[in-house]
Parts: structure tokens; C-alpha cells; sequence
């Protein structure tokens, strides 16, 4: 079959693009592949991707590429206003991301952030199979975002999330919508750690929710009882200036560093062997299957929603109540002060962790395309019924857009300056 995933762009380094790149390359093993990126910034992508997988741009934003700018300047009109990237979309990226669907001869049109979802379930062919990822969390969507994909969601064939725990949120606020939950992927490494070094890893957006300030706190009381351990931060943010006053404060100087941006991170993981993950929230948790396929136990808060379905406490890792530094040192002291018991469960994170290599992930993407390729089928032959639902799903959308954007140019005109 020919499958096609719509992303925002897939030039850059998030989380989202690695994941799709992932899928992607492991289904182009049996399938033919593409992946349509909205924008394109610059020549390569940051993430290795397959010369077996096709990368389709749709707007080049490069320098000298021929893009009418002007075009730009044009709002989007069909793309949710609620969506947190409506700013950078355009009169020109709804109509190259139309063109693109009404051409499409895929069997399967994948998108990949709530916007091109939208889109997706309203403009997609009646024949092609039409799926929308979660990569965010039901509840980390504004309320305005919630309502207008209330109304559209239910035209997807389905929505996939990436935790169980957010697939039930989903199902409990659009009960129309089929919702699957299939956790993202991430292939093997060429390394794993010995378990030996005496140092912990984290890594991540230096950013509030990730809460390395608290973790910094917490490993004040690790280097007390073993200073010759040492923290390493992977990432950039706007938070490293005040993560570097907190290591001052705490007179961790030699004992925490900020290691800057790696990507990949697969050479670094098995510098360490021990990973931390001290979020407030995860709507995945890419950073904790990374560092156990490289044979890392984690130590992670365990925060909504994905740490508790990926570790299995005390078996190949440790979860502590969120906000607590006093648990999460004391749960790194606990396997830092215990080799064997470190070791064993690093032997534990790799073997378990094995269940989000791509070929498994992939593996359940087939099977429910297979059954929504099954179920288009047998649907083809009531089109009236179908129409009628794509006309009511339109004007509810429509409907909800149109009062969404006067209550936005009523609260700017009664706004005092």
C-alpha cells in the first residue's frame, strides 16, 4: 500500500518529526512512503531519513526558492485559528496542502498536529484512509482547539495518541471519534552503556515543565553522600541561564553540567548509567525509551502521562511523586549506592524496551490500517450516509471557526490599549 504523513516540518529537531521519520523508514520496508512537509527551511533534514522514504516539501521558505512572499501575507482561512502554528500558516500553505491531498494516490494520508488533522478530515478523497496522530495530550489543548476538533475529528477514520491514559481522555470527550493508542518508536542504538561511569544523564528542553531546576535541587543531596557522581543536562532553553545561577547557588559547579544540544542523542546516553526525568508532564516520554534501549534504568516523576506505561517501577526503573526532590534523590542514592541492583535492572530497561522498536511500532500501524482499509470498503457502498456526515462535520467546523474568530475581534476591540 502507498502511505503518506503530513508534517508541519520536517526540517527541524522535535520529537514529533523524529517519531514520523522512525515509522516512516520502517514501513517503507514493505510499503511505498512518503512524507509531505508543509515548510521547508533549509537543504537537509536534521534527522537522518532513509533514501527509501519520499520527502515531499510543499513551500520553500529558502532564500531565493521562488516563493511569492506576498502570498504569505494572506491568513489561512481553513486551518483551525486555535492551533498553536495558525500564525505561520497562510492563504498559500492551505492551498499547496489542498492541491496536494486532491492529487494524493495513497491508500493512507497520515497527519501529525491537530491543524493538519483538521484539515485532513475535511479535505482529504472519499477513497483515501484518513488518520490523525496526537502527539500533544487531549488536556494540553486550549479550549477553543478541544472545540473545533470535536467537530471535525469524527470525520478521521481514526486518532491515534501515544499513551493508553490519553487515548481514554479522548474517547471520553469525542465519543464519535475511533481512537487507537500505538506509542511512538525508537530504533536500536549502535551503543549501550556499561553501567559503569558515575555519572546520570537527563535530557530535554531546558524549559519550566521539564523542572531540571528541581532536579538540580535533588542532586545537591546526591553529591553529599557521593560526590564523585556527576549530573549532565542535555538540551538548550530559555531556562539554562537560571539553571546555571541554581548550580552556583547549590555550589555544583564540578558536579552538574549544562552539555548543550545533541542530536542525535544515541552517543551520549552511554556516557551515563543512570537517566533522570523530573517533568511535571510527559505527553510521551521519548527521552525515557531512548536512554533504556541504550541500558539505562530511569529514575522519572511519575507524571501524566507517559512514564508509568513505559517503566516498570522497580524492575527497570523507578518512579517518584512529581515535585519532589527529597524522593527523586533518594531514589538516584538508591542505585547509585547499589551496583548490582543498577546493573540488573540496565539489563531489564534494554530487554523491555525492545517492544518500541519501529518494526513492532510499524507492525501496529498495519494492522489498523488493514482494518480501516477493510471498513472503507464496506462503507463505499453507503455514500449517501457518508456525504451527509461529511456535510454536517463541514458546517459544525465552519460554524465553530467562524464565532471563534469574531470573539477574537470583539476581545481585541473592546481591549483597552
Amino acid at each position: 500500500m502507498k502511505i503518506s504523513f503530513l508534517l508541519h516540518h520536517a526540517y527541524g529537531v522535535g520529537g514529533t518529526i523524529r517519531t514520523v521519520f522512525n515509522l516512516a523508514e520502517a514501513l517503507a520496508a514493505r510499503h511505498e512512503v512518503e512524507i509531505a512537509s508543509v515548510f521547508r527551511y533549509r537543504e537537509k533534514t536534521q534527522f537522518a531519513l532513509g533514501s527509501q522514504v519520499c520527502l515531499v516539501p510543499l513551500v520553500d521558505m529558502r532564500p531565493g526558492e521562488g516563493t511569492d512572499r506576498s502570498l504569505l501575507e494572506h491568513p489561512a482561512r481553513s486551518y483551525p485559528a486555535s492551533d498553536g502554528r495558525y500564525m505561520q500558516h497562510s492563504h498559500l500553505t492551505e492551498k499547496r496542502i489542498k492541491e496536494w491531498l486532491a492529487g494524493n494516490q495513497a491508500d493512507i494520508v497520515v497527519g501529525t498536529r491537530p491543524g493538519l488533522n483538521a484539515l485532513l478530515a475535511r479535505f482529504t478523497p472519499e477513497h483515501i484512509v484518513r488518520i490523525g496522530q496526537e502527539h500533544q495530550t487531549h488536556d494540553g489543548h486550549r479550549f477553543a482547539l478541544r472545540t473545533q476538533l470535536r467537530n471535525c475529528y469524527p470525520q478521521l477514520d481514526a486518532l491515534v495518541t501515544v499513551t493508553e491514559a490519553d487515548a481514554k481522555r479522548y474517547r471520553k470527550s469525542m465519543p464519535r471519534v475511533r481512537v487507537a493508542s500505538i506509542p511512538n518508536s525508537v530504533p536500536a542504538p549502535t551503543i549501550v552503556s556499561q553501567s559503569t561511569e558515575p555519572i546520570v544523564i537527563a535530557a530535554g528542553r531546558l524549559v519550566p515543565v521539564k523542572k531540571f531546576d528541581q532536579l538540580i535541587d535533588a542532586f545537591a543531596e546526591v553529591a553529599k553522600e557521593r560526590p564523585d557522581w556527576q549530573l549532565r543536562i542535555y538540551g538548550d532553553g530559555p531556562e539554562r541561564k537560571v539553571l546555571q545561577a541554581r548550580i552556583g547557588y547549590h555550589g555544583l559547579k564540578s558536579h552538574v553540567k549544562l552539555m548543550g544540544s545533541y542530536t542525535p542523542m544515541d552517543s551520549q546516553w552511554p556516557e551515563g548509567s543512570i537517566a533522570a526525568v523530573n517533568s511535571r508532564s510527559e505527553s510521551f516520554g521519548m527521552t525515557i525509551v531512548e536512554a533504556m534501549r541504550s541500558g539505562l534504568p530511569v529514575v522519572s516523576t511519575d507524571c501524566p502521562l507517559g512514564p508509568a506505561e513505559i517503566i516498570h517501577h522497580g524492575t527497570d526503573g523507578l518512579l517518584v511523586p512529581v515535585g519532589d526532590s527529597t524522593a527523586m534523590a533518594r531514589a538516584l542514592l538508591g542505585l547509585i549506592n547499589d551496583a548490582p541492583k543498577r546493573r540488573q535492572m540496565a539489563r531489564a530497561a534494554r530487554e523491555n524496551a525492545q517492544r518500541f522498536d519501529p518494526g513492532h511500532i510499524a507492525a501496529q500501524y498495519e494492522e489498523l490500517f488493514d482494518e480501516l482499509l477493510l471498513a472503507r470498503k464496506e462503507m463505499h457502498g453507503n455514500f449517501m450516509t457518508r456525504a451527509l456526515s461529511t456535510a454536517r462535520t463541514n458546517w459544525s467546523y465552519v460554524a465553530t471557526e467562524f464565532l471563534f474568530r469574531f470573539a477574537i475581534r470583539i476581545i481585541k476591540a473592546v481591549r483597552p490599549e
